[in-house]
């Protein structure tokens, strides 16, 4: 019947429809965006990259280009001010501690002091993840890699941003309660943070502030609406990295490796979770991830039996040992030889033997010089006859005196 579909064999393979793949659109432009471009060779983020092409001084292949809708591939020529950009280089990550007093730009209006102006000369050009404002001090994050800068600056990252802040009074606990359930600053509104009451040190007061957002002078703005006046804001960490023991003024890279397990973490910078970042690139407190195990060594190869014919096994009673069977045998056989027999008993002297033995302890042994007199005296002396004692018998002995 038509329309009807027929069902497939007893037996036979089933496969799953597949849905076409979409074809490529003709019409998009291989590459990618000159801002993004710029951005990854580490000239500017993606936002000051667009007030460079705006501004008519970003040139591809010789033209001067005044719109950022354009997509650059690698075969294209780019030059900013006059200087070719180059390959974007590999993504690197700098922990600075900032002064009170420096701006965060990379000028100022004012003639101020940056940031940029007090680091090495042997670093490359960097750009700031976020901001510190004039009088607030403490971690600051530098990059080369402007998608780095704008991944880490993403409210959807989730990292969390920790403050040691001094402020002045003696606020209590359920004072600081507005902050931890969000508040609403002419028609702001602030996500709650999390807010701790460290200790009163005199007329000032020491507090622990952390929040995930990154608005303009947010922690400032939000203490002061409790009426309290901040008077000296650090920020101790950004995520997974922390402070540690740098001083202000210092700068210290995060090593490759450190930065490719923690950049796609969750953030969070908790005692338990976050590492501390120490000089020269080391971590206390991090979880690794476990070592690969070891590959199984190969068993050794046995030595080959030596050709001829096998020896003879052991027997015993005409029936072939085990070699277990073998070992226990000669153990009894041994211990029987060596052991004396404790339940017999010892055999009697004989009467030969007794009075051997008490003539031998009456009589003392004669031996060397002495035992050759004795025997030469034996041999020459004239032998008693035989008969009765001459003089007749010996008279008996008195007691307790002489014969």
């Amino acid at each position: 019947m038509a329309g009807k579909a027929t069902p497939p064999r007893a037996g036979a393979t089933v496969r799953p429809k597949t849905a076409p793949q979409a074809k490529p659109d003709p019409g998009t432009p291989e590459g990618e965006r000159i801002a993004k471009v710029l951005s990854r060779a580490g000239v500017s983020s993606r936002r000051e990259a667009e007030r460079l092409i705006e501004l008519g001084e970003v040139q591809v292949n010789g033209k001067t280009i005044s719109s950022p809708a354009l997509n650059v591939t690698p075969k294209d020529k780019i030059t900013v001010r006059g200087e070719p950009v180059g390959a974007p280089e590999p993504a690197r990550l700098w922990l600075y501690y900032k002064p009170e007093g420096l701006v965060t730009s990379a000028s100022d209006e004012k003639g101020r002091e940056t940031v940029f102006d007090t680091l090495p000369g042997d670093m490359p050009r960097v750009m700031s993840v976020g901001r510190l404002d004039l009088n607030s001090e403490g971690l600051l994050l530098l990059t080369n890699d402007g998608e780095l800068k704008r991944k880490l600056e993403l409210p959807s990252t989730g990292w969390l941003r920790k403050y040691r802040v001094r402020v002045k009074g003696n606020p209590t606990d359920p004072e600081l309660e507005p902050l931890r359930k969000g508040i609403t600053l002419d028609g702001e509104r602030f996500q709650p943070m999390s807010v701790q009451l460290d200790r009163h040190q005199g007329a000032n007061a020491w507090l622990t502030v952390g929040l995930r957002e990154g608005k303009n002078r947010e922690v400032r703005r939000a203490i002061d609406s409790l009426g309290l006046i901040v008077n000296r804001l650090i920020r101790v960490s950004y995520g997974p990295f922390r402070l540690g023991d740098l001083e202000p003024g210092q700068v210290e890279e995060v090593k490759a490796r450190v930065l490719r397990e923690q950049v796609g973490g969750t953030g969070e910078a908790e005692d338990d979770v976050a590492p501390r970042l120490r000089s020269r690139g080391r971590t206390e407190g991090k979880t690794l991830a476990k070592p690969a195990p070891k590959p199984a060594e190969p068993a050794p190869k046995r030595k080959p039996r030596p050709a001829g014919p096998a020896p003879a096994p052991e027997t015993d009673g005409g029936r072939p040992l085990k070699p277990v069977q073998g070992m226990k045998t000669l153990s009894r056989a041994w211990k029987t030889a060596t052991t004396p027999d404790s339940g017999a008993k010892p055999a009697r002297p004989t009467a030969k033997k007794s009075a051997a033995a008490a003539g031998m302890a009456k009589t003392p042994r004669a031996f060397g010089t002495a035992r050759a007199k004795a025997d030469a005296g034996a041999a020459t002396a004239p032998r008693r006859p035989a008969g009765p004692r001459p003089g007749g018998p010996r008279p008996p002995r008195k007691p307790g005196g002489a014969a």
